[in-house]
């Protein structure tokens, strides 16, 4: 894995990671002007944790063979108030469409990303902070329907 992140005269920064893919960063007006164009790096590591773990749910879910819709976390975090301002404490509110999917087929695929496979919650959890979460499942009826002969 290889990233290069370039600063060009002005704020944003952009990351070029091995395949090509660019992302950009940007900070407050305090450090180089008007800024705001752009995510911080720390709203990247929030992003990146919802992410991390929902791709483990996504894939945990399938391997039940569950449909899956629409799903959407939302993360609330809390920082140090001293440099370094890390994260002290992270609540993700996952919500899930599906038409076949249980409550507790859910959590389950939660825990596990939370405890076993998001190596983004892990190194967060690494550095102290606590990592709550709550869950909500929308049941909602298949697209699939079937025909009598």
């Amino acid at each position: 894995m290889h990233t290069t992140v370039t600063f060009n005269r002005s704020l944003p920064l952009f990351g070029i990671n091995d395949k090509g893919l660019k992302t950009y960063f940007d900070a407050s007006s305090e450090l180089l002007g008007p800024g705001g164009s752009a995510a911080s790096p720390m709203d990247t590591v929030l992003e990146s944790l919802g992410a991390c773990s929902m791709m483990d749910i996504i894939s945990i879910l399938k391997k039940m063979r569950r449909e899956l819709i629409f799903m959407e976390a939302d993360l609330d975090a809390q920082r140090a108030k001293e440099h370094p301002k890390v994260f002290t404490a992270i609540q993700i509110s996952y919500r899930l469409k599906s038409p076949d999917c249980t409550h507790a087929d859910f959590e389950k695929a939660v825990r596990l990303s939370m405890d076993n496979y998001c190596s983004v919650a892990a190194m967060i959890r690494g550095a102290g902070c606590v990592i709550t979460w709550s869950t909500e499942l929308v049941a909602v009826k298949s697209d699939v329907t079937e025909r009598s002969a």
